[in-house]
């Protein structure tokens, strides 16, 4: 009798199982096709917008194609269009009551999509995260930290996942909206006595010495401006690097100053320190 009961319910049913048997085949078949295309046009992108504009579309043709072929053979299935109207009101309704916070990560995604305050690949800060994006979903973009618990501008190997309506909430800090390049300084500080149009020279010629290539794409050579101070000239350094190597650059920079000031007579860094200096030199005779 049992086995009889399963029958009648499998028999009624058959029109529902060969439904969605044939709404996931259409699907797979779908994003199998959908990857092929991925791939190939991945393969002929030539430039970092170009990959997150593929990666973006091929997304939204996925989602698109999978909600309409559902919605499709749901209400093929009932027989009864009319009835979708009511039905998206009632799915309005209660979304934008129960879930407000996940349609405004869903708007803020659509922003995204159409200003393109960023895109994968660029480096960001949303709020007090600092990162590369290398994905963004309808939900959160996914960032992978840059520094974390030290000051640097290599990758902690953390991954964060930013709630996508936390862009409507905090200000967006982009990188390499434009290009690569950001602004380095690196500040010396040297004493009254030096010379200095030769300390200005040494600092001019050793941020040319690493940056002399990225100046040259850029148009925008290194320049040095002097401060003066209560007890030492400060001499700032300014260049522009890539952003992802801007602290190697840095220190490289600094390092070379430093040994280049070294080998100088008239040239000297200056430092807190005390001197005392003896005018009479019959204080040091017996």
């Amino acid at each position: 009798m049992v086995f009889n009961e399963i029958l009648n319910i499998i028999n009624k049913n058959i029109p529902l199982f060969a439904l969605i048997i044939v709404v996931i085949l259409i699907i797979i078949i779908f994003n199998f096709v959908m990857n092929l295309l991925k791939k190939y046009l991945l393969k002929k992108a030539k430039s970092k917008k170009q990959i997150s504009n593929i990666k973006i579309f091929v997304r939204i043709l996925n989602i698109s194609f999978i909600i309409t072929i559902i919605l499709f053979a749901f209400f093929s299935y009932i027989g009864s269009w009319t009835s979708l109207g009511l039905v998206a009101g009632l799915l309005t309704a209660a979304l934008g009551f129960a879930l407000q916070r996940p349609i405004t990560g869903l708007a803020a995604w659509v922003m995204v999509v159409l200003k393109r305050p960023f895109m994968i690949g660029d480096r960001i800060i949303i709020g007090n995260v600092k990162g590369e994006v290398y994905d963004i979903t309808l939900t959160h973009i996914c960032i992978d930290e840059i520094g974390g618990e030290i000051e640097s501008d290599q990758r902690s190997g953390r991954n964060i996942m930013v709630p996508n309506y936390l862009l409507f909430e905090n200000n967006i800090i982009n990188y390499t909206l434009i290009n690569d390049y950001i602004l380095g300084e690196v500040i010396v500080s040297i004493t009254y006595e030096s010379d200095l149009e030769k300390a200005i020279k040494i600092l001019e010629d050793s941020a040319i010495k690493f940056v002399n290539d990225y100046s040259k794409i850029i148009k925008r050579e290194p320049n040095v401006r002097a401060k003066m101070d209560a007890s030492c000239m400060n001499l700032k350094v300014r260049f522009f690097a890539p952003v992802n190597i801007m602290q190697e650059v840095s220190s490289n920079i600094t390092k070379e100053i430093y040994h280049r000031i070294k080998k100088e007579k008239d040239v000297e860094i200056a430092y807190p320190h005390t001197e005392i200096i003896f005018k009479d030199k019959k204080l040091f005779k017996k």
